[in-house]
């Protein structure tokens, strides 16, 4: 299943995919883009031909959402990987020596099993050196009335114009993922972690 975060604050799909694309575009890797801000797909596949190791692909897709971007990270194609570690092993119950020749294949087959993860470091980081998160901006904590309709700044418990009570119907993100979510809510929608409960 893809797992999907979201990210709040000023940063585009185009921000991700540059240092993505940055990052993965050399070595036993190769990126592919598709598309442009408001909506980008990335795929890094290991390249055809290399010397060492399998064949494995991800897509990445970024898209803007309101005042920030959502990140869905694909599931790893890893059948080449699979296939690659397989012969290692035959190899090496035929020939334990067999396994010194192999050394740069299980290396590569190690790191691209750790691709997915990796993705995920380079993303949080950008998000970061960005000064975007998982929290909620200022604009989206905003919430209005039910009763006159008037947007009330975070913190308030009654209207600013009426003064009704507030009550629970600020929203809040998810910690894990950064998906909005209400504060009546136990488990996030997207990722389905537990939230924190309010006292």
């Amino acid at each position: 299943m893809p797992i999907t975060r979201i990210y709040h604050g000023d940063i585009s799909p185009s921000d991700i995919a540059r240092d993505l694309i940055a990052y993965y575009n050399r070595g036993a890797y190769f990126v592919q883009q598709i598309g442009r801000d408001p909506q980008i797909a990335l795929q890094i596949a290991t390249r055809q031909f290399q010397k060492s190791g399998g064949q494995t692909a991800l897509t990445i897709t970024i898209h803007s959402v309101e005042d920030g971007i959502s990140v869905q990270v694909g599931k790893q194609a890893w059948l080449g990987v699979a296939a690659s570690l397989g012969v290692t092993a035959l190899q090496a119950i035929r020939n334990p020596f067999s396994l010194i020749g192999r050394l740069d294949d299980i290396a590569q087959d190690i790191e691209s099993l750790r691709l997915s993860d990796e993705i995920w470091q380079v993303i949080e980081k950008t998000v970061q050196q960005l000064g975007a998160g998982k929290e909620l901006s200022d604009r989206l904590k905003r919430y209005v009335c039910p009763y006159c309709n008037t947007a009330n700044p975070p913190g308030e418990s009654r209207c600013i114009a009426c003064g009704a009570p507030l009550g629970d119907i600020q929203p809040t993100a998810c910690l894990n993922c950064g998906f909005v979510v209400s504060s009546l809510e136990r488990y996030c929608p997207n990722c389905q972690s537990e939230l924190p409960t309010k006292k």
